[in-house]
């Protein structure tokens, strides 16, 4: 039966366990576009946040 020659770290078994407990963004729907968004985050299409436009629209 194989056994491990030494111990493993903390430090490198948690980078082995890292990508495990990766999440998706959240998408969430722009209230003037209508179009998918990050929350908390400005739109990309239309360029506004909380109702206020805070990017010139790119046409």
């Amino acid at each position: 039966m194989a056994v491990p020659k030494k111990k493993t770290s903390k430090s490198k078994r948690d980078m082995r366990r890292a990508h495990d407990f990766l999440t998706a963004p959240g998408i969430s729907i722009c209230p003037q576009c209508q179009e998918p968004k990050q929350p908390h985050r400005v739109c990309a299409a239309c360029g506004t946040y909380k109702g206020k436009e805070i990017i010139a629209a790119q046409d």
